[in-house]
């Protein structure tokens, strides 16, 4: 590999401890050691990743750091005899953008089991319009399903509902035949999460106040963006021998629940981590987010911008000013 320059973002800790953020040229010979150097076409920018840049949250382990969870892009050459030079791949989690140098620049060095190869006729754009959030939303679905959770079974509920999970949520579940009630505190947004397919809208503030410990039983199963009291409720509101997966926390880290929905309706909470889950259970999701997700519903759901502009794009997305998915072009 030459040593031409490419682009990256890099994120350093200055000498008072602040975070300091980047768009930088690098020398091809700075890219750590690995088995697979992959040209990145795309990338995403995800609510952790704007953490990382803003310094908001102490998402990034060493430094300096390129940010970024998730990529796609070509195989430029490979130690790792699964890959070969020109294959398309996708990469989630294993702690890129973190510990590792990560998706928002022209190149990445990785491990060779970090890497998936891209699903039949799915585009690198296509999979960073799905990207971290989308593969987490279908991760969620499919642990319901394991779970027992089916279309007869009733309603389900999903929190975050503009976000990007949220969204991608809706729009698999809503093509699967479930009914789905969206929680979002963009209101004015309704027709466009009806659009994707939920059945009902619930204003995000019914939740997101304490409330009793058992409350109606609404929701056979939901899926939980936002943590916090929103999720004590949505598990408080849980029908008996509902399932809740869980996989953010928007709102809060914090649960401020008791063990009554558990021991009361044999309620179950589900952890989803998207980081590190095994290969073969993230290429059964990439595979049936090829097959069973509208790729209309990403293109409407995805704005592209480039390498340049994700600084300033992360701030918006720690404010709540974005709606669906921030797709990063890196030749822009």
């Amino acid at each position: 590999m030459d040593n031409q320059p490419f682009r990256a973002i890099i994120i350093n800790k200055g000498e008072d401890g602040a975070t300091q953020c980047a768009l930088s040229s690098l020398d091809r010979s700075q890219l750590p050691d690995g088995e697979v150097i992959v040209r990145i076409r795309y990338s995403t920018l995800n609510y952790k990743d704007a953490l990382a840049i803003s310094g908001r949250s102490p998402v990034v382990r060493k430094f300096p750091m390129v940010p970024g969870i998730d990529f796609a892009g070509v195989v430029e050459s490979s130690r790792d005899a699964r890959f070969s030079a020109g294959d398309e791949v996708i990469l989630n989690g294993w702690g890129v953008g973190e510990t590792q140098w990560g998706g928002l620049a022209q190149y990445a060095v990785v491990k060779g089991d970090w890497l998936i190869p891209m699903p039949r006729g799915m585009s690198a754009l296509q999979a960073m319009s799905i990207g971290t959030a989308g593969y987490t939303a279908m991760l969620c679905v499919m642990a319901l399903q394991d779970h027992g959770v089916q279309p007869e079974s009733g309603p389900i509920l999903v929190t975050g509902a503009n976000g990007g999970v949220g969204t991608i949520a809706i729009a698999i579940l809503s093509r699967l035949g479930y009914s789905v009630t969206a929680s979002t505190g963009r209101i004015e947004q309704s027709d466009y999460l009806i659009a994707l397919g939920a059945s009902g809208i619930m204003d995000r503030n019914t939740l997101g106040e304490p409330g009793k410990p058992l409350q109606k039983e609404c929701w056979a199963a939901a899926v939980d963006c936002v943590g916090g009291q929103t999720l004590a409720n949505v598990l408080a509101g849980t029908r008996y021998g509902g399932v809740v997966a869980a996989c953010g926390l928007a709102q809060s880290m914090d649960l401020p629940a008791t063990v009554a929905p558990f021991i009361l309706r044999g309620v179950s909470l589900l952890g989803i981590d998207s980081v590190y889950v095994s290969r073969e259970r993230r290429m059964e999701a990439w595979n049936r987010l090829a097959s069973q997700l509208d790729p209309r519903i990403v293109e409407g759901n995805t704005r592209v911008i480039g390498l340049g502009e994700a600084i300033a794009a992360a701030k918006e997305l720690l404010e709540g000013k974005v709606r669906g998915r921030l797709v990063i072009d890196t030749g822009r």
